[in-house]
């Protein structure tokens, strides 16, 4: 396993790359990557909110000269945890897959989140989940700062002399995941393809998809894996996040088979080996995606309605 300690701040990989973490990689504690040659520097996705960025960016200044002025950013995807500092390298060339800008302007918005924040003392238990997850960050006086370049399936960027791929593996997490992967370095950064140590949550799916981008990642060359949430790994980590996804795939689809509604075959899958990962109530969410995807059913999951149902799942006193 990895020989980085899974601490806050910023680890150097080797070669000027280095992988910011957030322990304890739970809602909104999302890691971040800086990429430097000679003067050229590439930051791969910013935080939950403006303070997060701003305190992250010092950091890789101390650290890195060249990052004293970020050239290029990339967002693996559209969820604000790695997008809603974007703000802050607003004169970068932002790169995203086409699917994850689209997502980006027509998702969830700080100012939604905001707002909810605002009422949850006044919303219950869902109330307390919310506050519980999101709590922690200030989503006031963020302005939305969309890519200003987009690809789709692959592309290939230079980081001074430093070759960085871009492989879209979306839709999985959200409509558009992006690896940003340094063949050269045997690095990769994931994005919210891999959570270490928390169950994943599968917003877009399809099921099948998210396997495939996890086989993609087994299948490159590579020694160091970076994940969009907790500590870093290598590619075991990369296989329990495959079983995981499997295992609930396979559970969802016998109840479903059975006629159990969603969220009674969500409550009734036994998590077993995964019990000690964090933030077990994402399971909601995941059988309600591989629900949709056994029914056919194309419409958008009901957001608000599974943010209920996890609060519920999560028993948050």
């Amino acid at each position: 396993m990895s020989t980085w300690q899974y601490t806050r701040g910023l680890h150097e990989l080797g070669n000027s790359i280095y992988a910011y973490l957030q322990p304890d990689g739970s809602w909104g504690w999302s890691n971040a990557g800086l990429i430097t040659d000679g003067g050229a520097s590439l930051l791969i996705d910013t935080l939950f909110d403006v303070k997060l960025t701003q305190d992250m960016l010092k950091t890789m200044r101390r650290a890195a000269p060249a990052a004293s002025h970020i050239d290029m950013v990339v967002n693996t995807h559209a969820n604000g945890d790695h997008c809603y500092g974007n703000q802050l390298v607003a004169d970068a060339q932002i790169i995203a897959s086409q699917k994850t800008a689209d997502e980006m302007v027509e998702g969830i918005q700080a100012t939604q989140m905001a707002a909810l924040l605002r009422q949850a003392p006044n919303l219950g238990h869902i109330g307390r989940f919310m506050l519980h997850a999101f709590g922690p960050f200030d989503f006031e006086n963020i302005t939305l700062t969309p890519p200003n370049k987009t690809f789709e399936g692959e592309t290939m960027i230079q980081v001074g002399k430093k070759q960085v791929q871009l492989l879209e593996v979306g839709p999985a997490h959200t409509r558009g995941d992006t690896l940003v992967y340094l063949p050269n370095e045997r690095v990769v950064f994931t994005g919210d393809i891999l959570f270490i140590g928390g169950h994943p949550i599968m917003w877009a799916g399809p099921t099948r998809n998210w396997l495939r981008a996890c086989d993609r990642i087994l299948e490159l060359e590579v020694e160091t894996i970076v994940p969009g949430h907790g500590p870093i790994t290598d590619k075991q980590g990369v296989a329990d996040v495959k079983g995981y996804l499997q295992y609930v795939y396979d559970e969802a689809r016998k109840r479903h088979d059975a006629g159990m509604p969603a969220l009674d075959a969500a409550q009734d899958i036994p998590l077993d080996r995964y019990a000690s990962w964090l933030d077990g109530e994402r399971i909601v969410v995941n059988v309600a995606t591989i629900y949709r995807e056994l029914s056919g059913d194309l419409a958008p999951l009901n957001e608000a309605s599974l943010f209920a149902q996890m609060a519920t799942f999560a028993h948050i006193p």
